[in-house]
């Protein structure tokens, strides 16, 4: 079982699980709305050979959610500094969605600290032109992942909420865990997600103004493709082929969140690309 740590910054206090059997040195990092426990079983899985570390993101979990500076370098400088916390001084990188686009950010600024970098079913890898801001809203009330957000009269509703969700299919003790975590009593007596509009629209003004790519990378690199995921097409994979130099891409079952929906397959998928890599 994981133990929950806490770093204290100067500016947050970031929040993260710690397997801490193995020697090599591994980051999990969640996606947009989630939150460290999402690896669980994934963690569990890779425990034995592996230090690992998921932290929640600023913004989400058990993390600071200050009201500002959800930029990539702030993300990226959080990340630094839970690993020279560590005495890491590089580490393998599991990224999905939103983070997957952070990894290769770091990768192309700070390609000494990734050892290897998983990513998974990446999401906005180019600059998103500006006119879309528009539309952030409408998006909002339709990504699936936001719906969960609330606020909700009742832990009931809630409930009944994240049931229709999709990284929640099949409703396993893992998924009630993981939506236990994430949520919690407001002060005004209704329920809503520990992720917080200001880290939402911050991130997401992120992902629209910076690129992911800009010049080859190097870093070993594996592309887990979700059979039900957001990357299905040629042309969306064509970037990564483009720049990612030393890129496998493996398909596995399960959708967008395969780690919650179909565990054990995406486990071992990530667990021989890992073996490949190790020091």
């Amino acid at each position: 079982m994981p133990v929950r740590q806490t770093l204290s910054k100067p500016d947050i206090q970031l929040s993260y699980l710690e397997w801490n059997q193995g020697q090599e040195p591994l980051l999990l990092l969640h996606g947009l709305a989630d939150h460290a426990l999402v690896w669980s079983s994934l963690g569990d899985d890779l425990a034995s050979d592996y230090h690992i570390i998921a932290p929640d993101m600023r913004g989400h979990g058990e993390s600071s959610k200050p009201e500002r500076d959800y930029s990539f370098e702030s993300a990226i400088a959080d990340l630094e500094a839970l690993m020279d916390s560590l005495g890491w001084s590089s580490a393998h990188i599991v990224a999905h969605s939103w983070t997957g686009k952070l990894a290769v950010i770091w990768a192309r600024l700070h390609p000494q600290r990734l050892r290897s970098m998983v990513l998974i079913d990446p999401i906005f890898i180019w600059k998103i032109p500006s006119f879309l801001k528009v539309t952030f809203p409408f998006l909002y009330q339709f990504l699936s992942f936001l719906k969960g957000m609330g606020p909700f009269a009742s832990y009931e509703e809630a409930e009944q909420q994240a049931r229709q969700l999709n990284q929640f299919q099949g409703w396993s003790g893992l998924q009630q865990q993981v939506f236990q975590a994430g949520i919690e009593q407001k002060p005004d007596g209704s329920w809503g997600s520990k992720f917080t509009i200001a880290a939402r629209d911050g991130i997401f003004e992120e992902v629209m103004q910076v690129p992911g790519f800009t010049i080859p990378i190097q870093i070993p690199t594996l592309f887990v493709q979700p059979e039900k995921g957001l990357n299905r097409k040629d042309w969306q994979l064509q970037p990564y082929k483009t720049y990612l130099k030393n890129l496998r891409i493996c398909q596995v079952p399960g959708n967008h969140w395969a780690f919650l929906t179909q565990p054990e397959a995406f486990n071992q998928t990530v667990k021989t690309f890992l073996q490949e890599h190790r020091g």
